[in-house]
């Protein structure tokens, strides 16, 4: 695990998609969308695979263990809908809550879970502001604070040997850190696309961690 320096902070990005924050024991992540294949099988009739949030889960409890997390922020979209929780299959469901009663664990609503409710403990917040860092689900091009968030689903696109190669990637600038979509069943949005551009501005860069490094790449919408 490699830290880089955001805002003054220590930040760890890891190669699953979370970041994880030292001085704090933090462990943040986003775009979980839980319950995304029931929602999809109940609204459309399109059957996938039901194991969406059991995968999610079991990855963000071994992130748990590793890192020795106290506290969990997801920021936003942490079910693919506000009655998500509600669907969640007894093994998931017990996941879920035995990470809730273990940490502090605090859900920033996004777009797709405005109306989320407490089923399955923790706090429901729409913003935090932590340690100076502002933490909400979608990057505000205005925002002249530090600022993590969700939403984009950054991915980074690149030619390697001839292969055509997309990794889930974090999206830097001096104020603002957009993370990648930590859910199993996620898709993810090109980082040169014009919509992250204009969230976070021209000087951005993808970070894509690996387990020893961290590489960078320079953005251009």
């Amino acid at each position: 695990m490699v830290p880089f320096s955001f805002a003054g902070h220590e930040l760890i990005a890891l190669k699953d998609g979370a970041l994880f924050w030292p001085a704090r024991r933090a462990l943040i992540v986003a775009d979980l969308h839980l319950e995304k294949a029931s929602w999809f099988a109940a609204r459309s009739g399109q059957m996938l695979p039901p194991y969406d949030s059991q995968a999610t889960l079991t990855a963000l409890a071994a992130l748990v263990r590793t890192t020795q997390a106290a506290e969990i922020w997801c920021l936003g979209d942490s079910f693919h809908d506000s009655e998500g929780c509600e669907r969640l299959p007894p093994e998931a469901r017990r996941m879920l809550t035995d990470l809730t009663s273990a940490t502090r664990f605090v859900w920033i609503t996004g777009n797709h879970d405005a109306a989320l409710v407490d089923h399955c403990g923790g706090e429901i917040m729409i913003e935090a502001e932590v340690d100076g860092l502002v933490l909400r689900h979608e990057a505000e091009a205005r925002e002249t604070r530090p600022e993590l968030s969700g939403h984009f689903h950054p991915k980074l696109r690149l030619s390697h040997r001839g292969r055509n190669v997309a990794r889930r990637c974090f999206v830097l600038t001096q104020t603002k850190l957009i993370l990648p979509a930590f859910g199993a069943l996620t898709g993810g949005l090109d980082a040169h696309h014009p919509e992250i551009i204009r969230a976070v501005g021209r000087r951005a860069e993808a970070l894509v961690p690996l387990a020893d490094r961290l590489l960078r790449f320079p953005l251009v919408a």
